[in-house]
């Protein structure tokens, strides 16, 4: 049979675990940073008025107002009642836009990287986060946008039709 060495606890010393949970909890904090830190750059979007219904999708056409902002707090860009399909823009705009439902004006903050990132745009200086006041007046599926479309290249071909049938009307019969 075996026999099995006993080895005496020494006893913890006054203060020690105090020490220990303090590293402990030091090591999480730093976990924590580390893990913070390597997350991918985010959107930031405050709500300032409340929207109501369903939240528009990256394949929909947004119409929007907007207004662009530099950190200096310089206008660089601002519109009214603007179509935009969210696949064609900035990530950032994107990610911010579906976060936001008809009828709501929201406050966006957009990390260059999301934005331009190390390329100058117009007044938009290379890696510059930027800020926008949006305000989603409405949005539709592309598929609703063609509808619509294909309906008013038919009413235009109607009335197109109607105006050459008016003119041979309306011209005078030789005797």
């Amino acid at each position: 049979m075996t026999e099995i060495t006993r080895v005496p606890l020494q006893p913890i010393a006054k203060g020690s675990l105090t020490k220990i949970w303090l590293g402990v909890a030091a090591i999480a904090l730093a976990a924590g940073g580390v893990a913070y830190a390597a997350m991918p750059p985010a959107v930031h979007v405050e709500t300032l008025t409340a929207g109501s219904g369903d939240s528009p999708t990256m394949d929909d056409v947004v119409l929007i107002n907007y207004k662009g902002t530099l950190p200096s707090g310089k206008v660089f860009d601002q519109a009214q009642q603007v179509p935009m399909a969210l696949g064609e823009v900035v990530p950032g705009f994107s990610k911010a836009l579906v976060k936001m439902q008809r009828g709501g004006k929201y406050k966006v903050e957009i990390p260059s990287s999301l934005a331009y990132g190390d390329k100058a745009v117009g007044d938009i200086p290379a890696n510059t986060d930027l800020t926008f006041e949006i305000e989603l007046l409405d949005f539709k599926s592309r598929a609703e946008i063609e509808q619509q479309q294909r309906i008013m290249q038919q009413l235009q071909q109607m009335q197109m039709q109607g105006a050459h049938g008016e003119q041979g009307a309306a011209a005078p019969a030789h005797p």
